[in-house]
């Protein structure tokens, strides 16, 4: 969708923007012609192999031998590569150093990679893998979150965060209840799946084509199993078909297998799984378990919270540690928690090693404090946006307002960091009008009363997300511009495309800092030959530190041409302008690729690099205390559903937005995130079920099994709107970020189910329900005696 472009009248000339209006993402037409390229469509060197891997069958278990003989014998099979075939550390080099390249002397989960059959053809490896076969002496697993937490079985030791007394405010509260919650995980389903091509190059060098959102630490995890500095290895994508997290430390597993596979038989390896296999070696997003305590008055306002949370984190660390912490961090959501203590467990289980997924945790989070919310106002016989209202953060001061940090203030998290721009008050305002809440509400209940089998709910949630990487060093990032002779400029960042519009965001930025059509300007591949150390594509964090960084980049060369400019007539470097692809001196104007030509002949610099990092950040891991991030980005969501009293079956029927971006770089890409977000959080809360079975064998491996929302589970009535206030810290272009936020927006979705479930039993008893609330599910809650966990 392309929204009204906004002009600038620069003297006669309309001169349009390349920030600011909605322009085509910019591989869209390539897409749609077939002629975008990822790893699995670029050309296959002469001797290319092909690997697949082979699994465990056995969720935990001793690796006494493998039989390999009936698969070397197959046609087309070259070998087979094992743990004792790594050249370098037989350990990924991941933070915690406890998951193994290739399975050594033991499994931990159904779907662990013990090797690679390597052929000449794709079908030929596939067909091999499965003629392996492993002896196994199995051993107890733990397959629960419960089993693990009971077990003492965690990847990292439990966390804990406190502020005041919850003990005493809750013996002191004028109600109390207590309640358990569980979240399944969520298979990240991206339409590009998990794929790598390692080329041997001259003198022990390296290229990696990976479909990652870290090509750093893929060049760091391929150096590191082979035994090589990062310098000999380089990492290559230019995008990706879809990531969601699922590829940003995972996409490094199939990197090193194939480069280990192709250290061996010295030739180009490429691993690209299938959907079953994707499905059974990944990790998916953390599922969790709660308990908790909640004392609250007559009007619902919180009073102490004891909550734990237990992190199902499967067989490693992996990245649970600050998805965990994520959690924590957003237990609060929208809402001021005096007296709070919350532990966090991270319990091992012998699944698929659980990784980053859209929200990095802050789903886990939101929507426990929501569950709790909603529970308060039925238990109290209250509308719950009403008890929601009176639970929130204050709101924000004018700018340039000392904050208050007065006892009475409702403006500090549990972990100490000051929410100065809360919006929600005005915003929440503005959404329950314009989606006509009250009156809806008011025509459900009539419909309630009157309709046996199918009852509505309806809901409105908010969201508060923190944006910054949890740990600190990753907010930082480079780029370089290049301006040639021809007036065309060449972006590279260290962030990575996904779909999610970054490369076109950036050359936005960097066309309006050099004054040059968007048109002009064109970003290429990913390279850690380019830019170095670069952080993930992660925490909703691409834009704010690549396009700074390519926006300083651009500057840096802009400056050049500026001070070559005021050579030629005799002025201050402040009174030139770039603008419309013109130069513009008091004295003449100039076109931009003139002046570019000029400053060559007189050996002008045309490149810089930029770098940014992002200010004011720090805390504390060892408490989780300090200000973690950089601002927050706020939004809320009216959702209406309907359910089947005799089904179970569910359906969204409405949805109105009102979402927090700042000021938009690009507003028909930060809808689009918006609504892909929303249908992404919703698919999780309500079909996407993961299944593991007694032998952990996760039973929803493939699309026949798996259900993500499709184009008829999208509400007829849809609307998004954006919020129309910069955002308040110095962020480039005043935008906010958009990539996960609108995720947790589809709690409103949950909410609701759980309000047309309460009209549904008419008992006035507390609601509980497992989501995602599938059709089982819901009818199960319906059905589900008072009082029952």
């Amino acid at each position: 969708m392309n929204a009204p472009e906004k002009v600038v009248m620069d003297g006669a000339a309309a001169v349009i923007p390349a920030a600011g209006v909605s322009r085509f993402h910019e591989s869209a037409r390539a897409q749609v012609a077939g002629a975008a390229h990822y790893i699995d469509d670029l050309p296959e060197v002469r001797g290319t192999l092909f690997a697949a891997p082979v699994m465990s069958n056995v969720a935990h278990g001793r690796l006494v031998g493998i039989d390999d003989t009936a698969a070397r014998a197959m046609p087309g099979v070259r070998d087979i590569v094992y743990s004792r075939d790594v050249p370098g550390d037989k350990m990924l080099a991941a933070f915690a150093g406890d998951e193994p390249v290739f399975a050594i002397d033991t499994v931990q989960h159904v779907g662990q990679v013990v090797g690679l059959v390597v052929a000449d053809t794709v079908m030929a490896a596939r067909r091999a893998a499965r003629k392996v076969k492993l002896d196994i002496e199995i051993l107890p697993a733990i397959l629960s979150v419960h089993e693990a937490h009971a077990a003492q079985s965690y990847v990292l030791p439990p966390v804990f965060v406190k502020r005041g007394d919850a003990a005493r405010a809750l013996s002191r509260a004028p109600h109390t209840l207590e309640g358990t919650l569980e979240i399944g995980g969520q298979e990240h389903f991206y339409l590009e799946g998990q794929v790598a091509y390692a080329l041997p190059q001259e003198q022990n060098q390296w290229l990696v084509h990976s479909s990652t959102q870290h090509p750093g630490e893929v060049q760091h995890w391929v150096a590191h199993a082979l035994g090589l500095h990062n310098h000999a290895v380089k990492v290559e994508c230019r995008r990706m078909g879809g990531g969601f997290g699922g590829k940003e430390t995972q996409a490094g597993h199939l990197a090193v297998w194939a480069a280990v596979a192709a250290h061996k038989l010295r030739c180009p390896v490429k691993l690209r799984f299938d959907r079953d296999d994707d499905f059974m070696v990944t990790g998916k997003r953390h599922p969790f378990a709660y308990k908790y305590t909640v004392g609250f008055d007559d009007n619902g306002l919180l009073s102490g919270l004891k909550l734990s949370m237990m992190a199902n984190c499967g067989f490693s660390a992996d990245l649970s540690g600050p998805v965990a912490d994520r959690a924590v961090f957003h237990a609060d959501n929208a809402y001021y928690l005096a007296d709070v203590d919350i532990a966090s467990y991270r319990c091992k289980t012998n699944t698929q090693s659980h990784t980053a997924f859209r929200g990095f945790g802050g789903p886990q989070g939101v929507i426990v404090i929501e569950n709790i919310l909603g529970d308060i106002a039925r238990e109290l016989g209250l509308d719950p946006l009403a008890v929601r209202r009176i639970n929130l953060y204050d709101a924000a001061q004018p700018v340039g307002t000392p904050i208050d940090t007065s006892p009475e203030a409702r403006n500090h998290t549990h972990y100490g960091m000051a929410v100065e721009d809360n919006i929600l008050h005005p915003l929440l305002e503005r959404l329950e009008a314009s989606s006509a809440y009250q009156a809806r509400r008011s025509a459900i209940a009539l419909w309630n009363a009157k309709s046996p089998v199918i009852k509505r709910g309806i809901a409105i949630t908010p969201v508060k997300f923190g944006i910054s990487f949890t740990a600190t060093l990753f907010n930082q990032a480079g780029a370089l511009v290049h301006v040639y002779t021809d007036g065309s400029v060449q972006v590279n960042h260290g962030g990575t495309e996904m779909g999610q519009g970054l490369n076109t965001k950036v050359a936005q930025i960097v066309a309006d800092e050099l004054g040059v059509p968007f048109e002009r300007v064109m970003a290429t591949a990913s390279d850690t030959s380019k830019i170095p150390n670069a952080s993930a594509t992660a925490a909703s964090s691409g834009t704010d530190l690549n396009g700074r960084a390519a926006q300083y980049a651009a500057r840096n060369v802009r400056d050049n041409l500026a001070s070559f400019v005021c050579g030629l007539d005799g002025c201050g470097a402040g009174a030139i302008r770039f603008k419309g692809g013109q130069v513009i001196s008091p004295v003449a104007t100039r076109d931009f690729t003139d002046v570019v030509q000029r400053a060559y002949a007189n050996r002008i610099q045309l490149w810089s690099d930029g770098f940014y990092r992002t200010p004011k950040i720090h805390y504390d891991k060892a408490t989780l205390t300090g200000r973690p991030f950089y601002y927050f980005a706020y939004g809320a969501a009216c959702s209406e559903v309907a359910i089947d009293m005799l089904t179970g079956e569910s359906r969204v029927l409405a949805v109105d937005i009102l979402h927090d971006v700042g000021t938009s770089i690009n507003p028909a890409i930060d809808i689009g995130q918006i609504e892909g977000g929303f249908v992404q959080g919703m698919g999780w809360l309500t079909t996407e079920q993961l299944v593991w079975n007694e032998k952990g064998y996760l039973s929803t491996h493939a699309p026949s099994t798996y259900k993500i929302p499709a184009t008829g589970d999208i509400p007829a009535r849809f609307q998004v709107e954006l919020w129309p206030e910069a955002n308040r810290e110095d962020n480039v272009f005043g935008s906010k970020a958009v990539g996960e936020p609108p995720f947790m927006l589809a709690i409103s979705v949950y909410e609701a189910l759980k309000e047309a479930i309460a009209a549904a039993r008419g008992d006035g008893a507390r609601v509980l329900l497992i989501a995602p609330a599938t059709a089982e599910n819901v009818l199960c809650a319906v059905m589900r005696p008072a009082g029952a966990d």
